[in-house]
């Protein structure tokens, strides 16, 4: 006689058969507009995104908003602002707001691309790390914890130094370097917490794949800590590549945020009374991070469905 099922099994069955269901009706696109709806619904995060968004505008069209070319020292030296230079000129004859102006390009760059490749590189990590139980992950948990440990500025420095002179590309490759490691522990941390979750299970019982489980089943369950993890990674970025340049680690022939720091600080700006030299770029990378963080309020409510309903009462 053919056995009847065990209670568990059915169990499983109906459950898988919920999911099978539910993911006929999943759409991606739906899913982005509901966020984005959900970020772009609180003020401060609206106020990040405008702010970011002229940052990367002004990245595009540099050579269209810059007055003159930031390599151009036919101007007259360490002059103040004026009608022809607003902020004034650097010592050795440059306009300092077409400066500031080319140098959001490499500075905003290198933040939006160290900062989605470390975020690529943490996802791969955190998420095959939390899910996958095998004898490996202990090895990646003491990778892991020794990024953690190592001071990152010291490690920046030492990689910067070792690679010096390698340009742009060797500042991105330090920053991810330096900045997974937060990141993959994080989303490890999430990943274990959904891998017993019920749909996880159904998902087993189906004959999924641990690949597809990961990247379609848990994936999309952490795009607040994911996108979070991308601003932070970004700020981080900027800050990096500032520090780096104006260490004099990267190249001093380029113009970006960070080499209009050091060649300020090489020309004794704050002696000769030219502080916004130090203060037009400074003030740049900080709106950078404001933005990133500002953004990060909207972040939360798609994670916190408390905060949601809080603003819906409201």
């Amino acid at each position: 006689m053919t056995q009847p099922p065990s209670t568990t099994s059915v169990r499983a069955t109906e459950v898988a058969a919920a999911a099978a269901t539910e993911q006929k009706g999943w759409n991606p696109l739906r899913v982005v507009g509901r966020a984005v709806g959900t970020v772009w619904s609180e003020p401060k995060a609206r106020f990040g995104i405008i702010l970011l968004a002229l940052f990367i505008l002004m990245a595009i069209f540099a050579p269209l908003l810059a007055p003159y070319d930031p390599h151009d020292t036919s101007f007259p030296h360490s002059q103040d602002g004026s009608a022809a230079h607003w902020l004034g000129t650097t010592a050795v004859g440059q306009d300092v707001l077409s400066q500031l102006i080319w140098g959001s390009r490499i500075s905003v760059s290198v933040a939006l691309v160290a900062g989605l490749l470390s975020t690529i590189v943490a996802v791969a990590v955190g998420l095959s790390w939390g899910y996958v139980r095998a004898f490996w992950g202990e090895g990646v948990g003491f990778v892991v914890n020794l990024f953690l440990v190592i001071p990152s500025l010291p490690l920046m420095i030492v990689i910067a130094a070792y690679l010096h002179n390698g340009g742009i590309g060797v500042i991105v490759l330090v920053v991810v370097v330096t900045g997974w490691a937060w990141g993959a522990r994080v989303l490890r941390s999430q990943t274990q917490t959904l891998r017993s979750r019920d749909f996880i299970t159904a998902a087993k019982f189906s004959g999924e794949s641990p690949n597809r489980i990961v990247f379609r089943e848990i994936l999309p369950n952490m795009t607040s800590l994911i996108v979070a993890s991308f601003f932070g990674a970004a700020t981080a970025a900027i800050l990096a590549e500032a520090g780096l340049e104006f260490l004099g680690l990267g190249d001093p022939n380029t113009v970006s945020w960070g080499t209009m720091l050091f060649w300020a600080q090489n020309s004794n700006v704050l002696l000769t009374g030219q502080w916004v030299q130090l203060f037009a770029p400074g003030f740049m990378i900080a709106l950078f991070a404001v933005s990133m963080t500002f953004i990060n309020f909207g972040v939360d409510g798609l994670s916190n469905p408390r905060l949601r309903e809080r603003k819906a009462a409201r």
